[in-house]
């Protein structure tokens, strides 16, 4: 059974950082993009950032642009999303997702989905 576990979401003041993970199992992931996606209370789901399997093509939502920061452990199955200069408007439930298209993923849709972890940014 695949598996998408986010950690490292919490409670920061404006201009701090947080460092998100999300491990998955269950499979093979090998060729498999990678992404993260949030959704605040009464808003839709946003696209957040992405990457390709080799880590080589990133992509990130102008909203993210220079702050945060997608990266990749392939050897453990592991993604991982650096936040800084965090706002208040970070403020959102923060998912992972996983899909052999990148495409797929910047354009919100993947087969596979973690549970979420909250971060909330206070001003």
């Amino acid at each position: 059974q695949v598996q998408l576990v986010e950690s490292g979401g919490g409670f920061v003041q404006a201009g701090g950082s947080l460092r998100l993970s999300c491990a998955a199992s269950g499979r093979t992931f090998s060729r498999y993009a990678a992404g993260w996606f949030r959704q605040a209370p009464g808003k839709e789901r946003e696209f957040v950032a992405a990457l390709n399997w080799s880590g080589d093509s990133t992509y990130y939502a102008d909203s993210v642009q220079g702050r945060f920061t997608i990266s990749s452990d392939n050897a453990k199955n592991t993604v991982f999303l650096q936040m800084n200069s965090l706002k208040p408007e970070d403020t959102a439930g923060y998912y992972c997702a996983y899909d052999k298209s990148l495409r797929s993923l910047r354009l919100g849709s993947a087969t596979y989905w973690g549970q979420g972890t909250q971060v909330t940014v206070s001003s």
